[in-house]
């Protein structure tokens, strides 16, 4: 069964939750107004969309080379894919991971669970690295440093 396309008052509300969070006393209220809605109205589809997993998450973007976390890695793992579930859970738990994914390998590239490691310094996201490593048990990795960042905003949908 497909499931149903989204109203375009749904998709207002989407484009509105993409936009920069008003910092006020009632941001969701500045948002309804925005798409001409009642906050109330407006926080019950949000939390539908919420319950129905339409929204997986909504979150602030941190700007972090500005907060002082100058260091970033990329690190690919090579992980047996019995354990990819048990490892991936944690490093997920570790704070300095923004990301953890698994990607498919190629005959010349083996590894399969990626993490984003974020620090102050390259030292420091070799420590975090090396402890992951044996916490996990993990010794087969791979790491890249951001040289240069381009882009810093999240998808953005229905703004055609």
């Amino acid at each position: 069964m497909n499931e149903p396309e989204l109203s375009s008052r749904d998709k207002e509300i989407i484009k509105v939750l993409q936009e920069e969070f008003p910092i006020c006393e009632e941001p969701y209220k500045v948002l309804a107004e925005r798409v001409g809605m009642s906050e109330e109205d407006f926080i019950r589809r949000v939390q539908e969309f919420m319950d129905e997993k339409k929204i997986r998450k909504m979150g602030a973007v941190l700007r972090h080379r500005e907060t002082g976390f100058k260091a970033n890695a990329l690190c690919a793992w090579n992980v047996p894919p019995e354990k990819s579930d048990e490892v991936a859970k944690i490093f997920s738990a570790h704070p300095a991971v923004s990301h953890c994914y698994e990607r498919n390998t190629a005959p010349n590239w083996i590894y399969n669970i990626y993490t984003m490691v974020h620090a102050k310094t390259r030292e420091e996201c070799n420590e975090i690295i090396s402890e992951l490593s044996r916490m996990t048990g993990i010794s087969d990795f791979q790491i890249m440093y951001s040289k240069k960042e381009w882009k810093k905003t999240g998808m953005k949908y229905f703004c055609e």
